[in-house]
């Protein structure tokens, strides 16, 4: 397996993480069960695979948000914790350009450049979670701790109530 930015930084923290390599179907919307088809793959359960979004606010700052990936995220509590009036998604032909990373092998580690991060606080309910390692088809398991650690993110609540 080809180490990936996000592993390299990882090993320069000294943070233990386990890298799981699946067959990537190229399928990434998450209404069309990507999430269960990769915890699947994994053998973990849906809500520890979490998910990279990455934003841009009023001002034009890029800003990544994390969570779980069987939740939906909540724009006016990912504006709030930001202290941003709005933020739209980076559009997918930017992502690229502005991260190093196309979508469904977006990871919060090893962008272009270090920009705030905000992770869900469900992630701190489980032992071990999933983020991308920044290829489709690799993922990393570590403790939500030591991703937070390695990504200096603001632990908070991002989920959409329904």
């Amino acid at each position: 397996m080809k180490k990936t930015n996000a592993m390299r930084i990882l090993d320069k923290l000294n943070i233990p993480y386990e890298a799981s390599e699946y067959d990537d179907d190229g399928e990434h919307k998450l209404e069309h069960g990507a999430a269960a088809m990769t915890a699947q793959k994994l053998g973990v359960n849906p809500e520890q695979v979490f998910k990279t979004i990455v934003f841009k606010s009023d001002s034009k700052e890029v800003l990544v948000f994390c969570q779980s990936a069987v939740s939906e995220i909540n724009l006016k509590k990912a504006r709030t914790v930001a202290g941003v009036k709005e933020v739209t998604p980076v559009k997918e032909q930017e992502l690229l350009g502005l991260t190093g990373y196309i979508r469904g092998g977006c990871s919060p580690l090893g962008m272009k450049k270090q920009y705030r991060t905000f992770i869900d606080e469900s992630a701190l309910l489980q032992d071990v979670i999933c983020v991308s390692a920044g290829v489709r088809g690799t993922q990393l398991k570590l403790s939500p701790q030591d991703l937070i650690k390695a990504t200096e993110a603001t632990v908070c609540d991002l989920v959409l109530e329904k």
